[in-house]
């Protein structure tokens, strides 16, 4: 269970796989790469912030739900679910159960998402 704000990245892994907290550090990682991420630490869910939120990561049991911004709808099969937001803004869902599926994709994604917060 969650307590009550504030909230802190660490409270998202309590009772988690040690795959799930791979596969965040592993994200984390490919964002920081495209230049400066903080973390935000919501109630549900942890925001990747560059000057505003590009990434918002859940965590589970078993797997991390990661949701990006993009311009455009992807086409992908590892897209599980995809909210029309706005004109030129999707909301796209994409289900980790590995840290090898942070991958050149993945990370093409990411970068995408960062220039859209930046």
């Amino acid at each position: 269970m969650v307590e009550p704000g504030p909230y802190t990245v660490e409270q998202h892994f309590a009772g988690r796989s040690p795959e799930v907290r791979k596969i965040y550090r592993r994200l984390l990682a490919a964002s920081r790469a495209l230049g400066p991420v903080a973390e935000e630490a919501k109630k549900t869910s942890i925001h990747l912030v560059a000057k505003t939120a590009f990434a918002g990561v859940a965590t589970r049991r078993e797997v991390l739900i990661l949701t990006l911004k993009s311009e455009s709808d992807i086409e992908s099969p590892r897209v599980g679910k995809r909210e029309h937001a706005s004109a030129h803004r999707w909301h796209l869902e994409i289900k980790l159960a590995r840290a090898d599926e942070v991958d050149a994709e993945l990370s093409e994604w990411l970068a995408r998402s960062y220039r859209l917060a930046g």
